[in-house]
C-alpha cells in the first residue's frame, strides 16, 4: 500500500534520541583526571589487538632448561628473540605473533612448554578534530578504543557519532560508536594505531524513528543502514509494537512529495533507508491495558480488582469482588474518583489562580471558590439509593484508574473555634447547635455568638446555625473568633493624627473668613 501527500521540506533537526545528551557529557569524569590513569576495558581480544613498535612482549620456556625473555617490537616491526634471531610481527595481530613465536622455538628447543604474553603495552600518538570540545593530539596507550578518544576530546551538541571517520597512511573508515553503545558491537569501537586521525563531523542529515521502539527519535543518518538496523540502534520494538503494518515515509524524487510504504516485519530485511526518512512503528490498542480500580475504606476485600472493559458494574464490584461493605462502611459519604480525563485544564480557573481575590467580580470569585473545593474527578453518585434502595439508575459501568472511597461513619458532630472545649462530639438526634455548644463548656469570652456557621458534612455548604433545622454525623459547627481590638497607644496616634487634621482644616476656614471681612 502506497499513500503519496505533499508538503514543505522539513527544517534541519537535530538528533534527539534519548540517551544523547548522556553521551555528550560522558567526558566529564574523563576529563578530571589524566587520560594514562584510565582503566582498560579488561582483557584485551588476542585476535584483533595488533601488535606494534613500542609492545613488550613475555615469553617462557620450560624443559630441561628454563629461559624467560622479554623482547619488544622494534620500530620496523621486528623482534629478536635470544638464541633463536629474528622475526617479523609487522601487522600481525597478537594471536598470530604467538603461534609464529612458538614454531620458531620448537624449531630450536624439543619437548619443551612455551607459554606468552603481552607484558607491555606501547605508547602511541593520535589526533582528533572536527565538531570536538578540544582538537587535539594525544598519547594513548595502544589497547585505548575509539570511545575512549572520543570521550576525552569532548563532544558538541552537533557532533556526528554514527560517521566518525579513521584515518591514517593505509586505512579510511567509518565507524558507527553509536552502534557500538546501543548493541556492544565492539567491531565499531576499534583500537586505535600510532598515527590515526580520527574526524568528526556536525550533522547533517538525518532519519527519524517514531512509536513502539524502545528509544525514538531523531538520528544521524548512515548511508546503507537498513531500517531492520535502525530499529535495532533504537532499542528494538516494544512489547506492544504492531509488526504487520510498519510504515516507511520517504521523500520522492522531487524531494518534496512524501510517500508512505508500509510493511512487515519480515519485508523489512532488505529495505534501505534515505536521508530524511521516517520509520513509524505503531502501538496495539487495548494490548496489555492494565484494566483495575482500586477500592480503599470499609469493604471485606478493599485493594485491587480487575474490570472487564464497558460491562463491570459498581455493584458488581463491592458485592462480588471486594466482598461487600463492612458494618462501620458510611453509604453517606461513599464517592467514586475517575482519574481518566482528571486532568483536563480549566483555562478559566487558570487564568483566576493568576489574579489577586480583591480583582475579582463577584460571579468570578464565586466560580473560583466552586472550583478550588471542588474535587478532581470526583462522580455525583447516591450510594444509599443505590445499595439501600436499589435505584439501579445510580449504577455507574467503572473505568479503569477508577478510586472507589468507603470511609468509616462518622457518629459525632466536631465542633471548632470559639469554645471552652473544642473536637469531637458523639452524634445525637435530638441535640442542636446551642446543644453542643453547651456540651463543649459553651461560648469562650471572644466568641462571636450571633454568628456561629455549620458546615454540612455531606455538601460542604455554609449554613448560618439560625437556618440548620437538623445535624447529621460528620456536621461541623464552627464558632468564629472576635478580633481584639488595638492597642491602646495605636489608638491615641490615630486620634491624634485626626485631632491635627482637623485642626489644620479649622484654622483654614477661620483664616478665609477672617480675610473676606
Amino acid at each position: 500500500m502506497v499513500l503519496v501527500f505533499y508538503t514543505r521540506t522539513f527544517s534541519q533537526i537535530a538528533p534527539s534520541y534519548e540517551d544523547r545528551f548522556s553521551i555528550i557529557k560522558s567526558d566529564t569524569l574523563q576529563n578530571q583526571v589524566s587520560f594514562s590513569e584510565i582503566a582498560s576495558d579488561g582483557f584485551i581480544d588476542q585476535n584483533e589487538y595488533l601488535l606494534g613498535p613500542g609492545d613488550q612482549i613475555n615469553i617462557q620456556i620450560s624443559g630441561i632448561e628454563q629461559f624467560n625473555f622479554l623482547v619488544q617490537i622494534d620500530p620496523e616491526g621486528f623482534v629478536n628473540l635470544p638464541k633463536i634471531g629474528m622475526l617479523s610481527l609487522k601487522s600481525k595481530s597478537l594471536a598470530e605473533s604467538k603461534l609464529i613465536i612458538s614454531e620458531k622455538i620448537k624449531e630450536s628447543f624439543k619437548e619443551v612448554r612455551i607459554f606468552i604474553s603481552l607484558n607491555k603495552f606501547r605508547r602511541l600518538k593520535t589526533s582528533i578534530v572536527g565538531e570536538v570540545k578540544k582538537s587535539s593530539t594525544q598519547i594513548f596507550n595502544s589497547n585505548t578504543r575509539l570511545f575512549d578518544a572520543v570521550t576525552n576530546a569532548g563532544l558538541t551538541s552537533s557532533s556526528d557519532i554514527r560517521n566518525i571517520l579513521i584515518m591514517n597512511d593505509t586505512l579510511k573508515k567509518h565507524y558507527d560508536l553509536l552502534e557500538f553503545i546501543r548493541t556492544g558491537k565492539k567491531s565499531q569501537n576499534p583500537y586505535l594505531f600510532e598515527g590515526d586521525l580520527i574526524r568528526i563531523n556536525k550533522v547533517d542529515k538525518i532519519i527519524s524513528i517514531f512509536g513502539a521502539v524502545l528509544y525514538p527519535g531523531n538520528y544521524e543518518f548512515v548511508v546503507g543502514e537498513k531500517v531492520v538496523d535502525l530499529i535495532e540502534i533504537a532499542g528494538g520494538y516494544l512489547h506492544n509494537a504492531r509488526l504487520d503494518s510498519i510504515e516507511v515515509i520517504t521523500y520522492s524524487n522531487d524531494n518534496e512529495t512524501l510517500v508512505s510504504n508500509f510493511y512487515s516485519q519480515s519485508e523489512l530485511q532488505n529495505v534501505i533507508l534515505n536521508k530524511f526518512d521516517k520509520v513509524i512503528v505503531r502501538e496495539k490498542t487495548d494490548y496489555f491495558t492494565n484494566r483495575l480500580v482500586r477500592i480503599d475504606g470499609f469493604v471485606k476485600y478493599p485493594g485491587y480488582h480487575k474490570i472487564v472493559k464497558e460491562k463491570t458494574k459498581l455493584t458488581e464490584l463491592i458485592i462480588q469482588s471486594a466482598g461487600g461493605f463492612r458494618e462501620e462502611a458510611s453509604l453517606k459519604d461513599s464517592y467514586v474518583i475517575r482519574t481518566l480525563g482528571s486532568e483536563e485544564r480549566d483555562s478559566e480557573f487558570e487564568r483566576l489562580k493568576s489574579i489577586p481575590i480583591a480583582d475579582m467580580t463577584e460571579d468570578e470569585y464565586d466560580y473560583f471558590k466552586a472550583r478550588s473545593r471542588e474535587e478532581k474527578g470526583k462522580i455525583v453518585l447516591d450510594f444509599r439509593k443505590l445499595f439501600i434502595d436499589n435505584d439501579f439508575q445510580e449504577d455507574l459501568i467503572l473505568k479503569r484508574g477508577d478510586v472507589i472511597v468507603i470511609p468509616e461513619a462518622k457518629n459525632y458532630i466536631t465542633i471548632v473555634g470559639q469554645v471552652v472545649r473544642p473536637g469531637n462530639l458523639i452524634y445525637k438526634e435530638n441535640l442542636n447547635v446551642d446543644d453542643y455548644i453547651e456540651k463543649s463548656g459553651g461560648f469562650s469570652w471572644r466568641a462571636i455568638e450571633n454568628d456561629v456557621r455549620v458546615i454540612k458534612a455531606e455538601s460542604g455548604e455554609w449554613i448560618d446555625a439560625d437556618d440548620v433545622a437538623h445535624l447529621a454525623p460528620g456536621d461541623i459547627i464552627w464558632v468564629p473568633e472576635d478580633p481584639p481590638a488595638p492597642p491602646f497607644w495605636e489608638t491615641f496616634k490615630d486620634v491624634l493624627t485626626i485631632s491635627g487634621q482637623l485642626a489644620t482644616v479649622l484654622t483654614a476656614i477661620i483664616a478665609i473668613i477672617v480675610a473676606s471681612r
